[in-house]
Parts: structure tokens; C-alpha cells; sequence
């Protein structure tokens, strides 16, 4: 345990470098991180440069392995599964696909068109942004481990249980026409060698960094304020656990936010170390990442109000449970 340890805090909480930037902060610069701007200027660098690390790492190995499962394998091993083993395994492969809501979406309209039940692309749908493996390596670096692996399980969880309710209701009608007519997805992807896949992940980093970088500046910006800047009375009287309204406050917050987990996360650690329950973090990152304002136009424009209305309640009540529990229970985790 002693040598895990060292290796969680070396390799991923990066203690070297968050010594390196003090020493920055302190002895180059001249500032005390114990101070409101000495204590920004450390959090804003020594989490930007974490991030950036850790994400560039994380979707070179993810995107090497999510080049094996190409749109139309993906859609072969889902049609493989009915019931909620399908929505289980629609939820699953949704965690290796390290995108927004918004780019999830074109392969929604790919497994629909391929003939895959709607609830099953649903499960999808929450899963990929909400959860994927870099978010647990992320999670872990900022929080541990229990945390991480207790969203990734609740996560997968949302994302079954929306996909099968939306199945049972049989809402397929409401699904726009032209997504049944698309059969790009049954084009089969040329196989890749080593050095294809390499390319392809080095190719998906660049392009992954270049959408979220600003969002993860914003995001670290928000933090390092909400840490250093906003007395934590005032957070606490909002987002504090004596505010019954604490967890559906977040969950409102977060649904016009357009983020994805690598843009929030600084926001969550520094409510945390303000003392906000983890439900509450939980909930205001789910809410970004799942029902973002962005997203939900993009589907409007392939499923109908109703449908669209549907998704979102559940997803949202999914959210506001979870949050709930996690405030009442999460103290386990901690």
C-alpha cells in the first residue's frame, strides 16, 4: 500500500509538480500560496498542467483502443445483446469513447439508423459523455479512488436504466424519419495496422485538446476563485448540506453549462474543499455533461419534443437520486 501510494500521489495527484509550482509561486515569484492570489495562481498552474498531462496521456491509450471497435463492429457486438444486457453494453462501450455529448451524438444516429433499439443508443448517449476510462484516472488524481470508481458505477447505472425505460415506453415513433433513412454506419471501417492506430490516437489528441482546452482554462479559472476568492459561507449557504435544495441548485447550474468532466473537475475539487457534499459536486458534473444546453439543441434536431423531454427527465431525476444518496451515504468515500 505504502508503494501504491507513492505512485497514486507521484503519478497521478503529481506532488512533484505541485512542490515544482510552489516553489514557483513562492521563491520565484515572490507570493504566498497560503494567500488569496499566491493560492490562485498555484491552483490555476499546477491544475492546468495536470489536466493537460493527464488528458493527453489518457486519450492516446483510450483512442488506441477504441480504434478496434469502429462504428459498424461497435453496432455488430451491440446487436449481439437484447434487453438490458444490450442497454448494459451500450452503456459499457459508451466509456471508451472520450467525447462530449455533442460529438456522441452523430453515432447515436449511426446505431439508430443500423437498426439498434433506441433505448440502447440512449444508454449510450448518457454514458459517453458522462462517463469514460480517462474520467476515472482524473477522478482518482483529484479526489481517490473510491470516489471515482463510485461515479463511474453510478454513471453506467444512469445510463442502463435510462436506455431501458426509454426501450419499455417504445418511443421509436418519435425519433425523427431521417435517422431510420442514414445507412452510413453500415460501411465497414478499413482495418488499421500499429502504426495506423498510432496515428489515429496521436490524431485524437490533438483534436480532443484543441475542443476542450478552453473549457479546461475556464474551468480551472472558476476554481481557483471559488477556492481562493468566495468565502465559503456563501457557498456553503447555497450548496452547503443544510440547504435541502442543495443538490437540484447544482443540477440547474450545470444543465446550461457546455463542459465536458475534464472542464468541471476543478470546479467540483475546489466546491469540495469548500466543504460542498460530494452529491451536490456529482450532480452539478453529471448535469454539464449529460444535459448541457448545446447537446440538448443538437438532439432536438434527430428526435422529437416528447422523446427529447423524456430523455431529459430521466437523466435529470437519475441525477437528483444520486445526488441524494451520495450526500447522505458519500461520507463512506471520503
Amino acid at each position: 500500500m505504502t508503494i501504491f501510494q507513492w505512485l497514486n500521489d507521484q503519478l497521478l495527484k503529481m506532488q512533484w509538480l505541485s512542490d515544482l509550482i510552489n516553489w514557483l509561486v513562492q521563491d520565484v515569484f515572490g507570493l504566498n500560496t497560503a494567500e488569496r492570489v499566491g493560492g490562485s495562481i498555484h491552483f490555476f498552474l499546477y491544475d492546468t498542467v495536470k489536466i493537460f498531462i493527464l488528458l493527453s496521456v489518457l486519450i492516446f491509450v483510450i483512442s488506441y483502443i477504441q480504434s478496434h471497435f469502429p462504428p459498424e463492429r461497435t453496432r455488430r457486438i451491440m446487436g449481439r445483446f437484447h434487453g438490458i444486457g444490450a442497454n448494459t453494453i451500450g452503456a459499457l462501450l459508451g466509456t471508451v469513447t472520450p467525447f462530449c455529448s455533442c460529438s456522441s451524438i452523430p453515432l447515436f444516429i449511426g446505431f439508430t439508423s443500423a437498426g439498434l433499439p433506441i433505448g440502447v443508443t440512449f444508454s449510450f448517449l448518457i454514458s459517453s459523455p458522462l462517463v469514460d476510462l480517462a474520467s476515472v484516472l482524473l477522478l482518482a488524481s483529484i479526489f481517490n479512488w473510491k470516489i471515482a470508481i463510485a461515479y463511474v458505477v453510478v454513471g453506467i447505472i444512469l445510463a442502463v436504466i435510462g436506455g431501458t425505460l426509454i426501450s419499455k415506453m417504445k418511443l421509436e415513433k418519435y425519433v425523427e424519419p431521417f435517422v431510420f433513412k442514414n445507412k452510413a454506419a453500415e460501411i465497414d471501417a478499413p482495418e488499421m495496422t500499429r502504426h495506423d492506430r498510432i496515428i489515429y490516437a496521436k490524431d485524437q489528441v490533438i483534436a480532443i485538446i484543441k475542443k476542450v482546452w478552453l473549457y479546461i482554462l475556464i474551468g480551472v479559472g472558476i476554481g481557483a476563485a471559488i477556492h481562493n476568492w468566495i468565502p465559503q459561507d456563501i457557498i456553503l449557504a447555497v450548496l452547503g448540506g443544510e440547504n435541502p435544495f442543495s443538490v437540484l441548485i447544482a443540477t440547474v447550474v450545470g444543465v446550461p453549462m457546455y463542459a465536458d468532466i475534464f472542464g468541471t473537475l476543478p470546479i467540483a475539487e475546489a466546491l469540495v474543499l469548500k466543504g460542498v457534499g460530494i452529491g451536490t459536486v456529482l450532480s452539478f458534473m453529471m448535469a454539464v455533461t449529460a444535459l448541457s444546453l448545446p447537446s440538448m439543441i443538437l438532439l432536438k434536431k434527430v428526435v422529437k419534443t416528447k422523446l427529447l423531454l423524456i430523455f431529459a427527465g430521466i437523466v435529470v431525476v437519475g441525477i437528483l437520486i444520486i445526488g441524494y444518496a451520495f450526500n447522505a451515504f458519500g461520507f463512506w468515500l471520503m
